[in-house]
């Protein structure tokens, strides 16, 4: 077992929470958590090189894909060549005045778009390969089991293969989703060229599905001391748990149901973060934020019922995702949703009684300071994106409010999972494996929860960490 308490003469005890513990010395998987979690980074930044080459509609300037990609253009000739093979495309009917230092601007966004996808391929390809053949943890014999050889935990190679295949998949999906803007049917189209609003929210989705995982199993190593390694025990009879079951096992009934529910409103606004982001992705398809420019009415009405059926779209749900006043008043909804949700559970989690900070002293908040943090954070964002939206609209759309509104989404969905995760203390799973009673029960507020140690952590002290 991990002798944590021996690791260092700078200690904290269990009040300050469950740790993350991004240095080598005493987490073995700490450099696989601080890759993951880099990788995150440019994944971040691709979906934000993404939003501004749709926003200046730069998307469909590369007319084809090479799965390894190419160098762009250098000389007038090799210019003249592409911008001509882009004339054969639909989209030149509509642009029939761009000249070729303008088409230069809208190809550099979007190879620069792809490049940006490759790049983060090659490093997770790369990093994969390292942790799995070639990186050792250099930590001392007396501070680890003797089993641990790998960077990689036990369980995570799967996750790795499956963010893997995401990540390969996510650039098959882009083409399919280029492929819808270039099809010869689109010749003709009396609207605006754009890329099918389906395959745009698919690409969208994949690339925030990527960035959760990532983000999700970073904070999963950097935590899998706290969350899976025995403590040392004080006495040889003492019973012997993970830092993250002592704290559950520590926390009274009360306490635990409260957390319960703080987790659930933070899942909760996790979920409508996600089905929020995908229905921008429905408005951004349909250009649907450059109508109804006005907040919070829409053309001096809650509801446009009027505007939201389209008589000629069979079969009819087609309106949900294909309707401008149907898509926007959706996304109206669900961000909405999304900020109450985020400012409702971030003021439940810090002001009931059982979420108090002077519990933490005794190890007996249901919050833990990272949640109390994860909690400010999730209620900050979600009110600063509602208010940018509200600001993009009424602007009409700029690309330098709408491309930060995009991210303003992954900076919410960043806040939603890292709370999430620092409440991972109230799982079920978790409150199982410490025999905490008929847990249905202590999760649905009957009952009490069998017995529960309500004297000191068995286990006190674990090595100071920044955090």
């Amino acid at each position: 077992m991990i002798n944590m308490a021996s690791t260092s003469s700078s200690i904290t005890s269990i009040s300050k929470g469950l740790p993350i513990l991004s240095q080598s010395t005493v987490n073995p998987h700490a450099p696989l958590g601080k890759w993951l979690l880099t990788t995150s980074s440019l994944v971040f930044g691709m979906v934000h090189i993404g939003g501004v080459t749709r926003l200046t509609k730069s998307g469909l300037s590369m007319t084809d894909w090479k799965p390894l990609g190419s160098r762009p253009p250098i000389t007038l000739d090799e210019w003249t060549v592409e911008f001509e093979r882009y004339k054969q495309y639909p989209e030149w009917e509509q642009r029939q005045n761009m000249t070729l230092d303008e088409f230069k601007y809208i190809f550099y966004w979007e190879w620069g778009h792809r490049m940006m996808g490759r790049v983060v391929g090659l490093v997770y390809g790369a990093g994969w390969a390292y942790f799995t053949w070639l990186h050792r943890p250099k930590i001392s014999a007396d501070s680890i089991p003797k089993a641990i050889t790998s960077a990689i935990p036990p369980g995570y190679q799967s996750r790795l293969a499956v963010l893997f295949a995401m990540g390969g998949t996510q650039g098959l999906v882009g083409w399919w989703m280029v492929k819808s803007g270039l099809g010869e049917d689109r010749f003709g189209d009396r609207n605006e060229i754009r890329v099918s609003p389906y395959r745009l929210a698919s690409h969208l989705g994949m690339a925030v599905g990527t960035y959760s995982l990532l983000v999700w199993t970073g904070l999963g190593a950097l935590s899998f001391p706290v969350d899976r390694y025995a403590m040392a025990a004080k006495e040889k009879s003492a019973e012997t748990l993970s830092m993250l079951q002592q704290y559950t096992k520590n926390l009274s009934p009360n306490a635990l149901r409260h957390a319960q529910k703080v987790r659930g409103g933070v899942l909760t606004t996790v979920g409508l973060t996600g089905l929020t982001i995908l229905s921008g992705a429905f408005v951004a398809g349909n250009d649907a934020g450059n109508a109804y420019n006005t907040y919070p009415l829409m053309n001096d009405q809650w509801i446009p019922l009027d505007d939201m059926v389209d008589p000629d779209k069979v079969p009819k749900w087609r309106n949900v995702f294909e309707t401008t006043a149907t898509v926007q008043w959706n996304h109206r909804v669900l961000g909405t949703a999304t900020a109450l949700s985020a400012v409702g559970v971030a003021g439940f989690g810090l002001l009931h009684p059982m979420g108090r900070a002077s519990l933490a002293a005794m190890g007996r908040s249901s919050t833990t300071p990272q949640v109390r943090r994860g909690l400010v954070s999730l209620g900050t964002a979600a009110t600063a994106q509602m208010s940018l939206g509200i600001a993009t609209l009424l602007n009409y759309v700029p690309i330098n409010l709408a491309a930060t509104h995009q991210l303003g989404s992954l900076v919410v969905l960043t806040c939603g999972l890292y709370t999430a995760h620092s409440l991972r203390y109230a799982s079920r799973s978790v409150m199982s494996k410490v025999a905490i009673g008929n847990v249905s029960k202590v999760m649905s507020g009957g009952g009490g929860g069998g017995t529960i140690a309500k004297g000191p952590a068995v286990v006190s002290k674990v090595p100071t960490m920044k955090l």
